[in-house]
């Protein structure tokens, strides 16, 4: 199959730890070796986030904001780039079109962000519809999508299954409410309804809950096209 994985940079690197960064590689690596092409869309984390509270403090505007995030999203790619060694493509594309030359050529694009106003969730998704992908996953930092934020709410029922449409109407509910985390942005999900692809959010703090994923046998919630 082929198969892009968006990974959080919350879950890939919450700190910076070679350890996490070459148990995620590892997953890869044996999805490569049961013979699935692979791409993979790295975000920016914790690291990002610093950067971008720090530039807005000093006066930078929102596109200058985007553009630090961009850059450590590659930064964060090119930690899993050097913990895949020859399998991965040598640097981040920066656009989809080299991505999808990497794929062609059998290595394992990692890129972080493209432009701004663009989250690695839309990246990753937009790469899955240019390529044509089997299966699109998002390793979280939540086990699924829920009804609600389970952060704000103890109530909040996880879906096990769902469309890109309805993914699209909770998003755009839990974007209006402020200060509430929508397990991946409205565009992505957008995104995701317009191409008909395949999707799975998972728990990505485990990263063998990518592998499961790929697999179809995981705890999240699959996002289903329409049929």
């Amino acid at each position: 199959m082929k198969v892009v994985v968006s990974v959080g940079g919350s879950v890939l690197v919450p700190d910076l730890d070679a350890d996490r960064v070459a148990a995620y590689a590892d997953v890869l690596e044996r999805l490569d070796d049961a013979g699935h092409d692979l791409a993979v869309v790295v975000g920016g984390g914790p690291a990002a986030r610093d950067y971008i509270g720090a530039g807005r403090e000093l006066g930078a505007n929102e596109i200058e904001l985007d553009q630090l995030g961009i850059a450590v999203t590659r930064l964060n790619a090119r930690l899993l780039i050097a913990a895949l060694d020859d399998r991965a493509a040598p640097v981040p594309p920066e656009d989809h079109e080299t991505a999808r030359e990497a794929l062609r050529r059998g290595d394992i694009p990692v890129m972080g962000g493209t432009e701004a106003g663009h989250t690695t969730d839309a990246v990753g998704t937009a790469l899955a519809e240019y390529t044509d992908a089997d299966v699109l996953v998002y390793a979280t930092s939540v086990p699924g999508v829920y009804d609600a934020d389970p952060n704000e709410d103890p109530d909040a029922t996880k879906y096990d299954e769902m469309s890109a449409a309805d993914l699209v109407s909770l998003v755009s509910e839990l974007e209006m409410d402020a200060g509430s985390n929508a397990p991946v942005d409205l565009l992505a999900a957008k995104l995701l309804d317009r191409a008909g692809l395949r999707a799975a959010v998972v728990d990505g703090t485990d990263p063998e809950t990518v592998a499961a994923a790929v697999a179809g046998d995981h705890d999240g919630t699959d996002i289903l096209p329409e049929t």
